[in-house]
Protein backbone atom coordinates (compact mmCIF):
# COMPACT_ATOMS: atom_id res chain seq x y z
CA UNK A 1 0.00 0.00 0.00
CA UNK A 2 1.64 3.48 -0.71
CA UNK A 3 0.15 6.44 0.82
CA UNK A 4 -3.17 8.90 0.59
CA UNK A 5 -4.14 12.75 0.15
CA UNK A 6 -7.66 11.84 1.14
CA UNK A 7 -8.35 15.60 0.45
CA UNK A 8 -7.14 17.23 -2.33
CA UNK A 9 -8.43 20.04 -4.95
CA UNK A 10 -6.28 19.09 -8.38
CA UNK A 11 -9.03 21.30 -9.97
CA UNK A 12 -8.01 24.12 -8.61
CA UNK A 13 -6.31 27.02 -10.79
CA UNK A 14 -3.21 26.57 -9.02
CA UNK A 15 -2.98 22.78 -10.15
CA UNK A 16 -5.40 22.17 -12.81
CA UNK A 17 -2.71 23.12 -16.05
CA UNK A 18 -0.05 20.95 -14.59
CA UNK A 19 -2.26 18.34 -13.29
CA UNK A 20 0.05 15.23 -15.02
CA UNK A 21 2.91 16.76 -13.15
CA UNK A 22 1.47 16.52 -10.09
CA UNK A 23 0.35 13.12 -9.83
CA UNK A 24 3.53 11.99 -10.96
CA UNK A 25 5.35 14.03 -8.17
CA UNK A 26 2.86 12.19 -5.75
CA UNK A 27 3.69 8.92 -6.87
CA UNK A 28 7.74 9.57 -7.19
CA UNK A 29 7.13 10.32 -3.17
CA UNK A 30 4.99 7.47 -2.39
CA UNK A 31 1.44 8.75 -2.52
CA UNK A 32 -0.31 6.74 -4.77
CA UNK A 33 -3.71 7.70 -4.21
CA UNK A 34 -5.35 11.22 -4.29
CA UNK A 35 -8.70 11.75 -3.15
CA UNK A 36 -9.51 14.83 -5.49
CA UNK A 37 -12.43 16.47 -3.52
CA UNK A 38 -15.81 18.36 -5.41
CA UNK A 39 -17.19 21.65 -4.19
CA UNK A 40 -19.98 21.81 -6.61
CA UNK A 41 -21.66 20.39 -9.94
CA UNK A 42 -19.01 21.69 -11.96
CA UNK A 43 -16.25 20.98 -10.16
CA UNK A 44 -17.42 17.62 -9.40
CA UNK A 45 -17.49 17.23 -13.63
CA UNK A 46 -14.07 18.08 -14.05
CA UNK A 47 -13.10 16.21 -10.96
CA UNK A 48 -15.46 13.22 -12.97
CA UNK A 49 -13.11 13.91 -15.81
CA UNK A 50 -9.85 13.89 -14.60
CA UNK A 51 -10.43 10.63 -12.81
CA UNK A 52 -11.53 8.65 -16.00
CA UNK A 53 -8.21 9.32 -17.16
CA UNK A 54 -5.63 9.44 -14.26
CA UNK A 55 -6.28 6.51 -12.19
CA UNK A 56 -4.50 7.72 -9.23
CA UNK A 57 -7.24 10.30 -8.60
CA UNK A 58 -10.18 9.02 -6.80
CA UNK A 59 -13.26 11.06 -7.15
CA UNK A 60 -15.21 12.45 -3.96
CA UNK A 61 -18.27 14.49 -5.01
CA UNK A 62 -19.63 17.01 -2.79
CA UNK A 63 -21.01 20.28 -2.49
CA UNK A 64 -18.95 22.80 -0.35
CA UNK A 65 -21.20 24.24 2.30
CA UNK A 66 -20.84 27.63 1.71
CA UNK A 67 -21.35 27.12 -2.31
CA UNK A 68 -24.58 25.19 -1.16
CA UNK A 69 -26.01 28.58 -0.53
CA UNK A 70 -24.11 31.30 -2.56
CA UNK A 71 -27.17 32.44 -4.26
CA UNK A 72 -28.04 33.60 -0.59
CA UNK A 73 -24.82 34.89 0.28
CA UNK A 74 -24.76 36.78 -3.32
CA UNK A 75 -28.00 38.37 -3.03
CA UNK A 76 -27.11 39.53 0.72
CA UNK A 77 -23.77 41.04 -1.13
CA UNK A 78 -21.18 38.65 0.43
CA UNK A 79 -17.94 39.38 -0.93
CA UNK A 80 -17.21 35.40 -0.91
CA UNK A 81 -13.40 34.77 -1.87
CA UNK A 82 -13.87 32.31 -4.65
CA UNK A 83 -15.39 32.85 -7.78
CA UNK A 84 -17.75 30.02 -7.89
CA UNK A 85 -20.67 30.17 -10.14
CA UNK A 86 -24.19 29.64 -7.65
CA UNK A 87 -26.51 26.85 -8.46
CA UNK A 88 -29.43 26.00 -6.04
CA UNK A 89 -29.44 23.60 -3.62
CA UNK A 90 -31.86 21.19 -5.19
CA UNK A 91 -29.49 21.22 -8.25
CA UNK A 92 -26.06 20.58 -6.39
CA UNK A 93 -27.86 17.45 -3.92
CA UNK A 94 -28.90 16.52 -6.86
CA UNK A 95 -25.65 15.97 -9.01
CA UNK A 96 -23.81 14.00 -5.91
CA UNK A 97 -27.11 11.73 -5.93
CA UNK A 98 -26.80 11.23 -9.73
CA UNK A 99 -23.46 10.10 -9.73
CA UNK A 100 -22.20 9.21 -5.71
CA UNK A 101 -22.30 5.24 -6.91
CA UNK A 102 -18.88 6.51 -9.02
CA UNK A 103 -17.77 8.16 -5.59
CA UNK A 104 -15.18 7.12 -2.96
CA UNK A 105 -16.50 9.28 -0.70
CA UNK A 106 -19.10 12.35 -0.55
CA UNK A 107 -17.33 15.54 0.35
CA UNK A 108 -16.58 17.58 0.74
CA UNK A 109 -19.45 18.18 2.59
CA UNK A 110 -20.64 20.19 5.97
CA UNK A 111 -21.24 23.49 7.80
CA UNK A 112 -19.06 26.72 7.76
CA UNK A 113 -20.15 29.80 9.80
CA UNK A 114 -17.01 31.46 9.16
CA UNK A 115 -18.57 32.56 5.39
CA UNK A 116 -22.28 31.82 6.23
CA UNK A 117 -24.01 34.01 8.53
CA UNK A 118 -26.52 32.69 10.90
CA UNK A 119 -29.61 33.74 9.14
CA UNK A 120 -28.66 31.12 6.68
CA UNK A 121 -27.96 28.38 8.62
CA UNK A 122 -30.97 26.52 8.95
CA UNK A 123 -31.08 26.30 4.45
CA UNK A 124 -26.88 25.20 4.88
CA UNK A 125 -27.71 22.85 7.98
CA UNK A 126 -30.78 21.31 5.07
CA UNK A 127 -28.25 20.72 2.20
CA UNK A 128 -25.77 18.87 4.71
CA UNK A 129 -28.88 16.52 5.70
CA UNK A 130 -29.48 15.55 1.96
CA UNK A 131 -26.27 14.73 1.69
CA UNK A 132 -25.95 13.14 4.39
CA UNK A 133 -28.79 11.12 3.44
CA UNK A 134 -27.19 10.54 -0.17
CA UNK A 135 -23.96 8.68 1.16
CA UNK A 136 -26.34 6.43 3.72
CA UNK A 137 -28.15 5.62 0.57
CA UNK A 138 -25.36 4.87 -1.71
CA UNK A 139 -22.83 3.27 1.32
CA UNK A 140 -20.31 5.89 1.02
CA UNK A 141 -18.19 7.38 3.87
CA UNK A 142 -17.87 11.34 4.11
CA UNK A 143 -15.48 13.80 4.34
CA UNK A 144 -16.09 16.84 6.63
CA UNK A 145 -15.58 20.36 6.12
CA UNK A 146 -16.73 22.12 9.30
CA UNK A 147 -15.65 25.32 10.60
CA UNK A 148 -16.76 27.31 13.75
CA UNK A 149 -19.95 24.29 13.52
CA UNK A 150 -17.78 21.15 14.70
CA UNK A 151 -20.33 20.82 17.84
CA UNK A 152 -23.39 21.20 15.66
CA UNK A 153 -21.91 18.91 12.53
CA UNK A 154 -21.45 16.18 15.11
CA UNK A 155 -25.37 17.03 16.41
CA UNK A 156 -26.58 16.29 12.96
CA UNK A 157 -23.60 13.25 12.42
CA UNK A 158 -25.18 11.62 15.73
CA UNK A 159 -28.59 12.20 14.57
CA UNK A 160 -28.74 10.65 11.24
CA UNK A 161 -26.25 7.91 12.35
CA UNK A 162 -23.93 9.02 9.75
CA UNK A 163 -20.35 6.94 11.53
CA UNK A 164 -18.11 6.94 8.63
CA UNK A 165 -16.33 10.46 8.39
CA UNK A 166 -13.26 12.07 7.99
CA UNK A 167 -13.17 15.25 9.23
CA UNK A 168 -11.02 17.21 7.17
CA UNK A 169 -8.37 20.16 8.04
CA UNK A 170 -10.08 19.79 12.14
CA UNK A 171 -10.35 23.36 13.62
CA UNK A 172 -12.06 22.69 16.52
CA UNK A 173 -10.21 22.30 20.35
CA UNK A 174 -8.26 18.78 20.29
CA UNK A 175 -10.40 17.43 23.28
CA UNK A 176 -13.33 17.02 20.94
CA UNK A 177 -11.48 15.64 18.79
CA UNK A 178 -10.70 13.03 21.33
CA UNK A 179 -14.18 12.48 21.91
CA UNK A 180 -15.41 12.56 18.56
CA UNK A 181 -12.42 9.89 17.72
CA UNK A 182 -14.35 7.69 20.22
CA UNK A 183 -17.50 7.49 17.56
CA UNK A 184 -15.03 5.78 14.96
CA UNK A 185 -14.42 8.92 13.11
CA UNK A 186 -11.22 9.31 11.18
CA UNK A 187 -9.40 12.98 11.36
CA UNK A 188 -6.53 13.70 7.76
CA UNK A 189 -3.73 16.04 8.75
CA UNK A 190 -3.07 18.52 6.14
CA UNK A 191 0.71 19.29 5.23
CA UNK A 192 1.20 22.43 7.61
CA UNK A 193 1.03 20.16 10.71
CA UNK A 194 4.95 20.99 11.44
CA UNK A 195 4.15 24.34 11.94
CA UNK A 196 0.55 23.83 13.82
CA UNK A 197 0.40 23.10 17.15
CA UNK A 198 -2.95 22.02 17.02
CA UNK A 199 -2.37 19.49 14.07
CA UNK A 200 0.94 18.02 15.76
CA UNK A 201 -1.08 17.59 19.40
CA UNK A 202 -3.76 15.61 17.25
CA UNK A 203 -1.34 13.57 15.18
CA UNK A 204 0.53 12.76 19.29
CA UNK A 205 -2.78 11.75 21.07
CA UNK A 206 -5.45 11.07 18.99
CA UNK A 207 -6.10 7.02 18.42
CA UNK A 208 -3.59 6.22 15.95
CA UNK A 209 -5.80 4.24 13.87
CA UNK A 210 -8.08 7.24 13.53
CA UNK A 211 -5.70 9.19 11.58
CA UNK A 212 -5.06 10.20 7.64
CA UNK A 213 -3.51 12.45 5.67
CA UNK A 214 -4.32 15.06 3.19
CA UNK A 215 -3.41 18.33 1.92
CA UNK A 216 -6.01 20.51 1.17
CA UNK A 217 -3.88 21.37 -1.79
CA UNK A 218 -2.77 24.03 -2.81
CA UNK A 219 -3.59 25.47 0.45
CA UNK A 220 -1.70 24.58 4.07
CA UNK A 221 1.37 23.99 2.62
CA UNK A 222 4.67 22.96 4.67
CA UNK A 223 5.71 26.46 4.85
CA UNK A 224 4.20 29.42 6.17
CA UNK A 225 3.64 31.46 2.40
CA UNK A 226 4.10 28.12 0.13
CA UNK A 227 1.70 26.02 -1.79
CA UNK A 228 0.88 22.53 -1.26
CA UNK A 229 0.32 19.35 -3.42
CA UNK A 230 -0.39 15.77 -2.70
CA UNK A 231 3.72 14.58 -3.29
CA UNK A 232 3.57 16.87 0.61
CA UNK A 233 1.81 13.70 2.07
CA UNK A 234 4.96 12.32 2.33
CA UNK A 235 6.93 14.69 4.63
CA UNK A 236 3.83 14.62 6.94
CA UNK A 237 4.17 10.70 6.87
CA UNK A 238 7.84 11.08 7.95
CA UNK A 239 6.87 13.53 10.67
CA UNK A 240 4.17 11.55 11.82
CA UNK A 241 6.58 8.36 12.19
CA UNK A 242 9.97 11.02 14.20
CA UNK A 243 6.28 11.88 16.44
CA UNK A 244 5.43 8.54 17.46
CA UNK A 245 9.18 7.44 17.78
CA UNK A 246 7.94 4.35 14.90
CA UNK A 247 9.75 3.52 11.59
CA UNK A 248 7.90 5.04 8.42
CA UNK A 249 7.23 1.87 7.47
CA UNK A 250 5.07 1.08 10.13
CA UNK A 251 3.36 4.64 10.05
CA UNK A 252 2.85 4.06 5.98
CA UNK A 253 1.50 0.52 6.80
CA UNK A 254 -0.95 2.47 9.66
CA UNK A 255 -2.18 4.43 7.55
CA UNK A 256 -2.67 2.67 4.90
CA UNK A 257 -4.86 0.29 6.82
CA UNK A 258 -6.78 3.32 7.98
CA UNK A 259 -8.01 4.38 4.82
CA UNK A 260 -8.57 1.17 3.51
CA UNK A 261 -10.83 0.81 6.88
CA UNK A 262 -13.22 3.91 6.59
CA UNK A 263 -12.88 4.02 2.04
CA UNK A 264 -13.05 -0.16 1.51
CA UNK A 265 -10.09 0.37 -0.90
CA UNK A 266 -6.46 0.34 -0.20
CA UNK A 267 -4.68 3.32 -1.27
Amino acid sequence: MGLADVHAHVTHPRLAGDVDAVVARARAAGVTTIVANGLNPGDNAAIRALAARAPAIRPAYGFYPVDAVLPELKAMGNDYYRDAEPVTAEAGVAWVREHASEAIAIGEIGLDGHWVPQALWHKQEAVFRALLVVALEADKPVILHTRRRERRALEILDELGVTRVDWHCFGGKVSLARSIAERGHYFSIPANARRSESFTRMLQTLPRERLLLETDCPYLGPERDGASEPADVAGTAAYTAALWGAPLDDVEARLGENFARLFGAEP
